[in-house]
């Protein structure tokens, strides 16, 4: 089953921004997630994963009938959480989606400590409803 492994960051949380880490502490981090990735693709499970940029690069894109889209910034000042990767897995079980969420979720942080993001979990459907 694939599953995708949604991470957010959440201003909520009192996370302070990466660029404000210490270097070592930055490092430490996405060694943590390049080792992660290592060990999903050993392990046959990772499909793809990647990064994102910051919000302030988003823009948002809305179509409108006989014209040109029109495209703001975005996302907004009151947003408080926002993406900041995924992963897509392919996995045995659910269970297995959920040790994985949480094994990201405990990525390490400023001094070291666990960041504790929220990870959202999300299986990917290979199709619509059978009822459908």
């Amino acid at each position: 089953m694939k599953y995708m492994l949604l991470m957010q960051f959440s201003q909520k949380d009192d996370l302070p921004p990466l660029e404000t880490w210490p270097t070592e502490d930055v490092k430490a981090h996405i060694q943590f997630m390049h080792e992660l990735n290592s060990g999903l693709t050993e392990a046959g499970e990772l499909v793809s994963a990647e990064g994102l940029a910051e919000p302030d690069q988003a823009r948002i894109v809305r179509a409108r009938a006989g014209g040109a889209p029109v495209v703001t910034d975005g996302p907004f000042p009151e947003t408080k959480e926002f993406l900041v990767g995924w992963w897509i897995v392919d996995v045995e079980s659910h269970e297995r989606a959920i040790e994985l969420a949480a094994r990201v979720s405990a990525a390490p942080g400023p001094h070291g400590r666990p960041l504790g993001m929220p990870i959202e979990v999300r299986q990917v459907m290979a199709g619509p409803p059978e009822e459908l």
